[in-house]
């Protein structure tokens, strides 16, 4: 297979010679549906770029519960961070969702073109920035949303980036239930919620968009349309007591 790695944010300002330096070192695998590709505290000596299926990202607390942190689609690479540790380590477990392929690029090679290139540094350095912006991002929607706002924002982005009212769910229900830091059945109850206001129709991972706009509101708004309201908690800090309507399963 022929793949230009230049698609993916991180290699696009790659000359052509520094392709060929990069791929030199790289391989390709393939990974059947639960295949572990690293493990939490394995030596990170490279990083990935997803060309087909889907990467999962996790950890797993000590009483067992697996934390989804992120699901990476094709075209996407992870893990490019650690190679400016001293002594990288993964710090999340990556396994398959599905059938998925990978290339993985060796670190002190992609080290040394990044040495010989200010364009590709600033480039890497751009991709961490935005990394980092989504994740601070994601602290907020876990803390100051409820589930109801945080799974209306995932439906409304995976519209988008299909670029249609009607699509499939990028993952299993369970999947993405965990990714959104909720239980699987808070996960339905709330996607019936949606059906029965008529704001989407749902058929198995099967969605159809029905009134846009109240998706929208719903992404960026507490759940003020007549959806199942959800339990308020406290949060307190220093100086800090804040009610939230959040409810995370």
């Amino acid at each position: 297979m022929n793949i230009d790695i230049r698609m993916a944010h991180l290699f696009s300002a790659l000359s052509d010679d520094q392709v060929r330096q990069v791929m030199e070192s790289s391989h390709t695998g393939t990974l059947k549906d639960g295949e572990s590709l690293f493990e939490t505290g394995d030596e990170a000596n490279r990083f990935f770029l997803v060309i087909g299926g889907q990467i999962k990202l996790f950890r797993v607390s000590s009483n067992g519960d697996q934390k989804i942190i992120d699901i990476i689609q094709p075209g996407n690479t992870f893990a490019e961070a650690l190679m400016f540790m001293e002594h990288p380590i993964y710090p999340v477990s990556a396994e398959a969702l599905g059938p998925a392929r990978v290339i993985s690029f060796d670190n002190r090679r992609f080290l040394q073109i990044l040495s010989e290139s200010i364009d590709v540094c600033f480039r890497i350095m751009g991709t961490m920035s935005q990394r980092l912006r989504g994740l601070i991002k994601e602290i907020d929607d876990l803390t100051l949303q409820s589930a109801t706002t945080r799974m209306c924002a995932m439906l409304l982005r995976r519209m988008e980036d299909v670029g249609a009212k009607q699509f499939t769910l990028p993952a299993a229900k369970g999947v993405l239930a965990a990714r959104l830091s909720m239980k699987p059945e808070t996960f339905s109850r709330i996607l019936q919620n949606l059906s029965t206001q008529n704001i989407l129709k749902t058929k198995s991972n099967e969605i159809q968009v029905l009134d846009e706009d109240l998706l929208r509101s719903l992404a960026h708004l507490e759940s003020i349309y007549g959806l199942e309201p959800e339990k308020p908690c406290a949060l307190k800090g220093n100086n800090v007591s804040i009610d939230l309507n959040q409810k995370t399963g």
